[in-house]
Formats: structure tokens, sequence, C-alpha cells
């Protein structure tokens, strides 16, 4: 859990703003406004042992406050009033990115204890409806969950996870209607279509089922921090009241999760920090045992556990940063027992692992490329999957079934839309099951993609991710959006958009800057974009601009940035360094207030990123924190455009840090340029729930760059 933006992993990563028009007041109904809204100052302050600053606004994190919800309403109207030139537009991108999607769609199949599982939608359904079949494609269709139905008449909806018991007859599930990851876990007879009446709150949204189809182990979150940190055995059936607590995590700088290895035999819990984790393990059929520890916390050692045999394999980063995987007897846990299977690489990180019977599947990264690969169990051999293209993502996707020789995985580019693969380790050979559909005559031939490299203020080689259509000039004419994450060590790997096509039609580049702070050049890459190595990730991302331009890819009046939550972070961060490089900047949910948020205990996240940023409790850390923090080293000067995003209910970057810096940020820049704040009055730190409401968030970001090129097609 971290302040790691949701769809930065998905297929569009250009869905970054926490916004949704019809929760804004309309500028038909709100009076024009001239100027925009002024919030009022009232100074507080906020004293640690190494200094007191002063906090004009503070206040505004009295979220029920009317004072508080006046001033977001009027900075939303002001929002409206603002972009009216180019509301005609926003509808035209949103029904051009909505005229790309496939409504009535499904997910390939994939089996499972003798059931095939798949997700479809429906014509105009905003929601995913969950389905099986029994033994055959061919079979008539169960509906597990129906989403359209499920989230009728809610302003937010989303189904978390979902579990079926191993004789197949009873579903857990769990929603959220808050948009703040406070998940309600449900049951249901799948025999009967009938609902249990237990209902647990405050669930992470996993639950796991034990072998004697009755128990299930579950994590509940703090409904104050929105740590998750307990973990309870309940017996179906059962009041939630006379649930048994298995285990209760006593740091808050960890989070706690449980989860069923795919052989089915274990259930583990996972303890983890940033720098640290601990699993403990219980057999399935065993659910009323206690959980054994498999190795305790170390600090400094990160590791994961996977069921094989007579064996658990490892994946630890004990002596190895880039990781290695190891394995050791099931009756024998302890670190001297551990026998090494696949060594620590300088060049290559292990990112993770798929057991099957006759094949183990590797997750690699090197060069900032994932890699997929096969090694035989009795023999050895071994060989590497080839993508042919420069810069993709390939990952390993759903593979329940242990006793198979293919390898289901995932594959997309800057131009090619997500597909699905089945590999026949043995054979060698690939099927294309699935490439995402992608209407109005997208041609992916009509597209180039580039992989490049910007050198850093310290000479390091900075990756950079290109697409643009064919015909774009390097001649420093045309607009170009640069986007980022840079924290977590969350790598953004080069996928597909179909709602990024708007813009490339449109005659924009559109780059990924893999910036330290990530994990795509391995372990050190992270390690050097965190806690007092923070700066290089700003630096990495101002030097890559700078890059662009030099480069004539764009020029400093066309050029766009783009960063949502930590990554609005980084946007904060290089609008104070380098304002004159950006024509303007998107920062999404933006994590602006370092200090404030760091110090504050009782804020969702904080104490379990210490290991992030530091923590500012020490003196290094709070200085180094206040050197950077957007919030904080806002100045009389000027800054390029801004659009600014945030949800009333946003559960990893509460609303007040935006609301709060841009209500600085209008009180001491000395430019004339747009500074938007817009707040989702009814969604959280993803933005709309469905998948058409949320186009409205990505049109609305589309439609301020356009806006400010003068733009009206």
């Amino acid at each position: 859990m971290n302040r790691l933006y949701p769809w930065l992993t998905g297929l569009c990563t250009l869905a970054l703003s926490a916004a949704q028009a019809q929760t804004s007041p309309s500028s038909a109904t709100t009076p024009a406004m001239t100027k925009p809204p002024v919030a009022a100052s009232k100074p507080k302050q906020l004293a640690s042992p190494f200094g007191t600053r002063t906090d004009n606004y503070y206040w505004l994190n009295e979220r029920e406050n009317p004072e508080v919800l006046s001033y977001l309403n009027a900075e939303n109207a002001y929002f409206e009033q603002q972009m009216a030139p180019v509301k005609a537009l926003q509808e035209t991108l949103f029904q051009e990115i909505k005229g790309r999607i496939k409504e009535q769609d499904e997910s390939v199949p994939y089996r499972d204890n003798g059931y095939y599982y798949y997700t479809r939608y429906e014509q105009g359904g905003e929601y995913p409806i969950y389905c099986r079949k029994k033994g055959s494609l061919t079979a008539p269709e169960e509906v597990l969950l129906n989403g359209n139905e499920m989230g009728k008449g809610k302003a937010y909806f989303q189904i978390g996870g979902f579990a079926v018991s191993d004789d197949n007859q009873t579903l857990a599930y769990a929603a959220d209607t808050v948009s703040r990851r406070l998940y309600t876990l449900r049951f249901r007879n799948l025999a009967t279509g009938k609902r249990y009446p237990e209902k647990i709150i405050n669930a992470s949204g996993d639950a796991v089922w034990a072998a004697d189809h009755k128990t299930v182990f579950y994590t509940q979150k703090d409904p104050a921090t929105l740590l998750p940190y307990r973990v309870y055995r309940h017996t179906l059936g059962t009041d939630p009241k006379q649930d048994v607590l298995v285990y209760e995590e006593k740091d808050n700088t960890y989070y706690t999760g449980v989860s069923r290895s795919k052989s089915h035999k274990y259930i583990f819990l996972h303890m983890g920090s940033t720098m640290s984790s601990e699993t403990r393990f219980l057999e399935a059929a065993k659910p009323t045992e206690a959980f054994k520890t498999f190795l305790p916390r170390e600090a400094d050692h990160l590791y994961e556990v996977e069921h094989f045999g007579n064996d658990f394999y490892v994946r630890s980063n004990a002596g190895a940063p880039n990781f290695r995987l190891l394995k050791t007897p099931v009756t024998n846990t302890a670190k001297k027992a551990w026998q090494e299977v696949i060594p620590h690489r300088k060049d290559v990180f292990l990112k993770n692992m798929e057991l099957f019977k006759d094949y183990l599947v590797l997750g690699e990264r090197k060069e900032g490329l994932l890699q997929l690969r096969v090694i035989r169990w009795k023999d050895k051999q071994e060989h590497y999957l080839n993508f042919g293209e420069p810069t993709y993502t390939a990952i390993v996707s759903v593979n329940p079934e242990f006793d198979t020789p293919v390898l289901r995985y995932g594959y997309s580019s800057l131009t090619t839309p997500t597909s699905t693969f089945d590999y026949d380790m043995t054979a060698r050979t690939r099927k294309l099951m699935k490439e995402q559909a992608v209407l109005g005559g997208f041609r992916k031939e009509d597209y180039v993609t580039e992989r490049a490299y910007a050198t850093a203020t310290d000479g390091t080689r900075i990756p950079l991710s290109i697409v643009y259509k064919k015909g774009f000039k390097k001649d420093g004419t045309a607009p170009l959006l640069q986007y980022a994450y840079g924290s977590y060590g969350s790598s953004t790997d080069a996928t597909f958009s179909a709602a990024r096509l708007s813009l490339l039609d449109r005659g924009f580049a559109y780059v990924i800057c893999h910036i330290r702070g990530g994990q795509e050049m391995g372990r050190q890459w992270y390690e050097d974009g965190k806690k007092l190595k923070k700066m290089n990730t700003f630096t990495d991302f101002t030097d890559c601009s700078k890059f662009l331009i030099d480069q004539k890819f764009t020029s400093a009046s066309k050029l766009f940035a783009l960063g949502g939550s930590a990554g609005g972070l980084l946007m904060g961060a290089v609008v104070n360094m380098h304002p004159e490089y950006y024509k303007g900047v998107i920062a999404a949910v933006p994590f602006v207030d370092v200090v404030t948020t760091m110090m504050d205990s009782s804020i969702p996240l904080t104490t379990g990123e210490y290991d992030e940023w530091g923590n500012p409790n020490q003196k290094e850390y709070y200085n180094y924190m206040l050197s950077y923090s957007p919030y904080d080293q806002v100045k009389a000067h000027a800054y390029p455009n801004m659009l600014v995003t945030t949800g009333l209910h946003d559960s990893q970057v509460q609303y007040f840090e935006p609301a709060k810096w841009v209500a600085k940020l209008r009180t001491l820049k000395t430019d004339n340029n747009l500074l938007l704040l817009h707040t989702d009055m009814a969604a959280g730190h993803g933005g709309a729930s469905g998948r058409f409401k949320s186009i409205n968030d990505v049109a609305r970001q589309f439609a301020f760059m356009l806006l400010l090129l003068d733009r009206k097609s």
C-alpha cells in the first residue's frame, strides 16, 4: 500500500485526474467569475523540534466544515467558467475516446478448479459482470457478480477482490461505495443465489478460503489511518462479532495482507514495509491451527514465498539488491536451509516468479524492459520470449492451473493494444487469444515508437519511451506530453492507451520518463530516488524535459507535464525548480504537503512510508523534506498554467493537500497563467468509478492542454 496511483499499472496511464464534471456546479447556473476564489488565511503554527512553520490554510482539512465545502465548490465553479471555451471540445474528446471502446466485450476465460472464469461488459454498462462456466466454454453461463446492478444509483461503486470456495459453492466478495478503499465483505451461495446475512466492514477486500469451504481469512483496516493491520478468521454463516483475531500488526510502518499459495495447500500472512517483510504460513486444511513464522522480519530484507511440492520457493534480496531465487524444505524454513536456484545478477532485476509442474517462469527486468524467462525443471533448459519491439510491456497473466505446459501472458506497447497470449512452453509456440479491439479506424502501423536516453545532471542515462504519429516533425513546433511517476520502486512501463490516440492524432508526442525512484533499471534505480536521494527523481524529470526541448521534440511553449499522486509531488517539485520549461502542468491528486503529512501519524498511509520518504521526526529527514516539499517551497515567481485535481474522499492523498497548495499558489505566484482546482465531490484517489464516467477525467485533462494551445478541435 502506498500513494501509488491505481491507473499507473493499467492500460490508460493518462486517466490521472480525480474529477468528474457532473459533480461540479455548472457554469450555466453559476454567475461568471472574473477572479479566482480566495481561501481565507487562518495562520496556524506547526511546531516541531526542528522549527516552527506557519500554515495559513491548515483549516482546509476540516472535511465537514461548510466553509471548506463552499471553497471547494467555488473552485469547481471557477474551473467550469475558465474551461467554458473548450466545453464542446471536451464533449468531442469524450465521445471520441468512448467511441474507441468496444462496449460489449469479454475477457479471455481462464480455467480454475473445473470452471472457466471471465469478465464481460454489456452495451452501455459502467461496471464489469463476473461470470463462469462449468467444464466447458459451451456450458451455461453463471453470473457471479453483476456490477451494473450492484452499482445502480450509487455515486461511486467498486468491486474489490472475490474468491470462490474449494467446493465451488460459495463466493466471498468485497465492494466499496465511498472510494475510501474500506470494503464491505459479503458472501453468496452460488447454488441458490442467496446472500448470507453477515457483513464484514472496513475490510481490505482480500478474502482467502481455507480447504474446509467454511472458513475465511480476511484483513481489516483501521478506519482512521486506513492501515490494514488485523487478520481475522471467519466461519461462514456466523456473526462477524465472533470472528477470531489470528494476527494483529503492532508496528504501524507495516501493512498486512493474506493470500493462498498457487498449490492451494498453504495460507500466507504477509507483513511488509518498504524495506522489510515477514511471511507466516498455515496449512489450508488446518485453519484453526496457529500460523508459523517462515522467517522473522529483518532490517533491509524483503522476501516473498511460494509453494511447490516439498519446498517453498523464496524471492529474496538478502545480499542480493536485485533479488535472487532460493528454495527450502517446507519442514525447515530457517535461512541456513535455503538453497540457491537463481543467483543475483547486477544487471537483471528479478521481478516475480510463476511455478508450474514442469516449468519455472521468471519475470525479469533488464535495461528497463520486462523479459519472460522459461526454465524446465528436469534439465534446466531455458529460453526467453522474443517480443520484437524497442519498448513494450510483457507480464505473466492469470495462471491458476499448476499442471499445464501453457503460460498465459499479457503484452502491450505504446503502439500495440493489450494482447493476451497462450504460450506452449514445450513446443515454444504462442497463440494470440485476444487483442483488445480499438474501434474508429485505428492502425498500429500509423504510429512510431522510440527508445531514447537523456543525460541527468550527475551523468546518469535516463531511458525515455516515446510515441507519436507518422509525419511528426522534430523541429520544436509540436506539442508533447511528458509523464513520469518515480516513487515506491513502481516501474512505469510502455503500455497502450486508446485514449492517448486523441492527443497523438492532434500532433502530440507522448513520452514516459523512466526516472529514478522507479525500478526500471533495477533495485539501485529505486534506492537512488528515495529518502535522502529523492531530489534525483525531480532533476531526472527536468533533465528529460531539457533533452526533449534540445532535441526539438518540442519547445517550452508546447511542453506539458503530467503526474498523479506521488507523481503529483513530482509535478509540484518541478514547477518550483524549473517552471520555465512547461506550458502547462497537470497534477492529479498530488502529494504536495510532505512535511505536514509525514509528521501526522493519524493521516492514512503516513507511518508506513517512513522507509520511502524518511521520518521527519529526525532532523536530517525533516530538513531534506522541507527542501523539496512543494507546499513549503511555493515561491513568489511565475508558474506555468496548472490544472490540479483531487477527490473529497481520497484515501491515499487527502483532498486538503492539493486544496491548500492551490490556495497558497494563488497568493504568491506572480504570473497571469491559469491555475485551476477541480474536486470530485463524490470520489476518491482513483477518480470516478465506471469505465465511461472515468473518461470524463481524461477528456478534461486533454481539453485543458488544448485550451492552452488555443485549439478548439
